[in-house]
């Protein structure tokens, strides 16, 4: 168990104040490229950023917090490179649907959530999030219109438009956890006024700019949803809004086999805007055909990887060697609580490995350096803000875990990189700091509303299921 203790003498308010911070006896793994895993010390300023880092000993003269990691494993807190953080109340729902009968369900139990209901739901999956060891994520909040795609029709039926202060409950609450986001807006501009919908959008950037802290505010993003759209025209207001606000876009694209002749039409709708470019992603990216895959790599355009949602939900497999081996940026990501079901980023690893490994028949092809690297720095790479997170670096955010291969015992450490993503898991995670702060222990967040959280998510998932005739187990 790590044990956390002050030096003697200290005053504690000053400590609190200060936030300074030593991790000592711990086997560092920076994932910085360039570096290998030591056995050794990393300390943190009162700024929350890595102040140092070092083999054996820690230096003699400290202040604050001192953190013996007694041989346990400190790695970079996990970026989550595509994720619905809202979702984290539909777990097991829709256990046997794909994609489009999954998310159809799932937008009718939404349809009845209001500002404050989606307020709880977000909160509730950032610090599920944080409990896991993911420190950073790329958040699609969800739309202020509420409405159902049909693939057959390839048309969108829209209910009604929700205020703004919808969207804008999603950054509260995502700030409030002390998670650090990219916001990802939906533009919607197909469904109203397009002067409305920029304004809208302006609007929720203007607002996280304004209320998230900067050192949790990651920056702000279109949600590309060109994939549900009916015209080429939504591409080209996408692109607008990239332009206008200097921001990029992730576009879930070609994630499902349903439709797809249908979904690889509109791959042109974004090439002919002008949306491949750096900064521009697209999220699961499991059926290009090769013009497409190579045409999106020369762009320098990325994608983001789900292996869990992309199993779970019968999806396929994203060929990723084949992107790498094109030099496309790569992250990785936890998408849905609803079809990731535990937001477990070992499990993400695992899956990821495994899949790529079985899809090649070749057990080198994807190894546990390569597969930890994708779901930290290289999410951070491809999300364009690796000056700040994904690996522990002097002058980045100390957000790291703590994961004690140890408690419980997963054997001798054979390799390290293949003991921590092989062998260990969330059951291993002792303790997950976020710019040197503690903000999880032992699979609990420390955050002053976890108590109520849960009992706020309850209570409301039930009455929004209950107004659309959905039914809960228990």
């Amino acid at each position: 168990m790590v044990r956390l203790s002050r030096n003697r003498g200290e005053d504690t308010r000053r400590i609190m104040f200060v936030h300074a911070l030593t991790v000592m006896n711990a086997i560092i793994i920076p994932m910085a490229d360039g570096t290998e895993w030591f056995r050794g010390w990393m300390t943190v300023d009162s700024d929350g950023r890595i102040s140092g880092l070092g083999e054996g000993d820690a230096p003699a003269s400290q202040t604050g917090e001192t953190v013996d990691a007694h041989g346990s494993f400190v790695a970079p807190g996990f970026v989550s490179a595509h994720s619905h953080i809202f979702t984290s109340g539909m777990r097991g729902m829709t256990p046997g649907e794909n994609l489009y009968g999954w998310v159809g369900t799932q937008s009718s139990f939404i349809s009845a959530a209001d500002e404050d209901d989606i307020y709880w739901f977000t909160l509730h999956g950032c610090l599920d999030f944080i409990t896991n060891g993911i420190t950073s994520a790329y958040n699609f909040t969800d739309s202020r219109v509420v409405g159902r795609y049909d693939p057959a029709t390839d048309r969108r039926e829209i209910f009604s438009i929700r205020s703004e202060r919808y969207l804008q409950r999603q950054v509260d609450a995502a700030r409030d956890s002390g998670l650090r986001t990219v916001n990802s807006i939906r533009l919607d501009s197909e469904f109203q006024p397009a002067d409305q919908a920029f304004g809208v959008f302006a609007d929720a950037v203007a607002y996280v700019q304004s209320e998230v802290p900067p050192a949790l505010n990651l920056g702000t993003s279109v949600f590309g949803a060109v994939q549900w759209s009916e015209a080429a025209g939504a591409a080209r207001d996408e692109v607008r809004a990239m332009d206008t606000h200097g921001i990029g876009n992730q576009a879930h694209f070609l994630e499902t086999s349903e439709a797809l002749d249908q979904q690889r039409e509109k791959f042109g709708w974004y090439e002919d805007a002008g949306a491949l470019r750096e900064g521009f992603l697209f999220g699961h990216f499991v059926h290009p055909d090769a013009y497409m895959a190579k045409k999106a790599a020369s762009s320098g355009s990325g994608m983001v990887w789900q292996p869990t949602s992309n199993g779970r939900l019968g999806s396929g497999i994203a060929d990723i060697v084949r992107y790498r081996g094109l030099g496309m940026p790569i992250g990785v990501g936890l998408d849905d609580q609803s079809c990731t079901d535990i937001s477990d980023p070992f499990q993400n690893m695992r899956i990821g490995m495994y899949t790529q490994r079985a899809l090649h028949q070749d057990a080198s092809i994807i190894m546990p350096r390569d597969m930890m690297r994708l779901h930290t720095l290289g999410s951070a790479e491809a999300l364009g803000v690796a000056d700040r997170i994904g690996s522990l670096e002097v002058g980045k955010f100390a957000d790291f875990v703590v994961v004690n291969p140890s408690n419980p015992d997963t054997g001798p450490v054979w390799d390290v990189y293949a003991s921590y993503a092989f062998a260990c898991g969330l059951r291993n995670l002792e303790r997950v700091y976020i710019g040197g702060r503690l903000a999880s222990e032992s699979g609990r967040a420390v955050h002053p509303a976890a108590d109520r959280v849960s009992d706020e998510l309850h209570g409301r998932v039930r009455d929004a299921a209950a107004k659309t005739g959905l039914r809960l187990a228990w």
